[in-house]
């Protein structure tokens, strides 16, 4: 399974953060799936690709060609796939996805994740997205589901929908029980 993790770029964040990020690359690697990332280095995505790569991992980096010019460029990718922007990478990481995983991040990640949601929602895909709601970082953005669904604007039974998981086991207990 190829699994695309969305997630931070900035060094900045918590070690906690971190952490869970080495705990899930180690994790998809140790259990024979493919990562699948924006190729570039910082925060949680060095995290998660480094540790995948030293468990052995296949590690896909898909990044556009802006990240390589500005000195981003992963060093652990197993597989490059160079891209002209950022809309050819999402697209391109939606096409080769399996599952989709959201880790904490900033605007990047949601928009990546809000991508993966409203073409799945039009039909586009049926491919499950889990979100990491890790130190309640991803409440917000349940109380927002709610509060658009009270409204009508989300349908009560929507046709695609996120799956949310409190900790790293969770996540990896709901990935594992799609095969």
């Amino acid at each position: 399974m190829t699994i695309c993790v969305y997630c931070s770029a900035k060094d900045t964040i918590p070690a906690v953060y971190k952490e869970t990020g080495v705990a899930l690359g180690k994790w998809i690697a140790e259990h024979g799936h493919n990562l699948l990332f924006g190729g570039a280095t910082g925060g949680l995505m060095t995290a998660v690709s480094e540790a995948a790569r030293e468990a052995g991992g296949n590690v896909v980096g898909v990044v556009p060609e802006r990240i390589i010019r500005s000195g981003r460029l992963s060093a652990v990718c197993t597989e490059l796939i160079r891209v002209e922007n950022m809309s050819v990478r999402k697209q391109t990481m939606r096409d080769r996805a399996d599952v989709f995983v959201c880790l904490p991040g900033s605007f990047g990640t949601l928009d990546e994740m809000f991508d993966v949601i409203a073409s799945g929602t039009v039909g586009e895909h049926k491919k499950p997205l889990f979100i990491l709601n890790q130190e309640g970082f991803y409440d917000g953005l349940q109380q927002e589901i709610a509060h658009m669904k009270s409204l009508g604007f989300i349908p009560q039974e929507e046709s695609y929908k996120p799956r949310f998981a409190d900790t790293i086991e969770e996540l990896t207990e709901q990935i594992t029980a799609l095969a």
